[in-house]
């Protein structure tokens, strides 16, 4: 995964400190080169945080509308079969803004590849209450932290596709490097059951966001341990063989 600007020109980091957006561009870049797909990937990104992605990797990239890179990515899949397809986005575009598109999407079983960044919180407006911000959690909307009786439940996408006819459902998350070489197999068995056209695959990988959350990226790697992910479970919730 090279970047696709001249040596001559240089870009500034564009990512907070401690954002999680490299390690998953890294994930992506080494399964492509290990499935021998780097040329044949064609990435949808939301207009947020992971916009800024086209600075950094090679790929083939459109910069779809808020909340819709699913319903993108499953348009150029059907147009190019021949090549990957990935819609790239964060929680709040796809369990808030886009929800409708991604619940349709996991309905359908379409055959497209979705991967959510789950940092609970909308990171690039200014870190408000998403759909997955924890009980408690403060956040620019709910300052004294997110109650059940205004704001609602967090979202759990394996409570709500769990039971949906789907080829593939996991999350992960990078929180230490055991945890992040377990996301990495996640995501390769997603984009080879995507390569082999088995339907709907969604990977959610959980991320920290040191600005939004107010922590050290230390402490934003410590809270995924102790507070995270004891309320958004790791695992493979969904494995369906072969084309069904």
């Amino acid at each position: 995964m090279k970047c696709s600007v001249p040596a001559s020109v240089k870009y500034d980091h564009t990512f907070c400190q401690g954002c999680a957006q490299g390690i998953v561009n890294r994930l992506i870049g080494e399964i492509m080169e290990e499935l021998g797909t780097t040329e044949k990937l064609i990435v949808t990104t939301d207009v947020a945080c992971g916009a800024m992605n086209v600075d950094f990797w090679d790929f083939d990239t459109i910069v779809g509308a808020h909340g819709r890179p699913i319903p993108t990515a499953t348009g150029v899949r059907k147009v190019r079969k021949d090549c990957l397809s990935l819609a790239h986005l964060g929680d709040g575009a796809a369990y808030n803004i886009g929800m409708a598109e991604t619940m349709h999407a996991a309905i359908r079983d379409d055959d497209v590849m979705a991967l959510v960044l789950n940092n609970c919180v909308f990171a690039m407006t200014g870190g408000q209450t998403s759909a997955t911000t924890m009980l408690g959690q403060r956040t620019t909307t709910s300052v004294k932290g997110r109650k059940k009786s205004v704001e609602g439940s967090p979202f759990h996408v394996e409570k709500a596709l769990g039971d949906m006819d789907i080829a593939y459902l996991a999350r992960g998350s990078v929180d230490s490097v055991a945890a992040i070489r377990k996301t990495k197999k996640y995501l390769k068995k997603a984009f080879e059951k995507h390569k082999n056209h088995e339907g709907f695959c969604l990977v959610e990988i959980l991320t920290p966001c040191p600005t939004n959350w107010g922590l050290s990226p230390v402490d934003s790697m410590k809270r995924i341990r102790e507070q995270v992910i004891p309320e958004f479970p790791v695992g493979e919730f969904i494995d369906r063989g072969g084309n069904e």
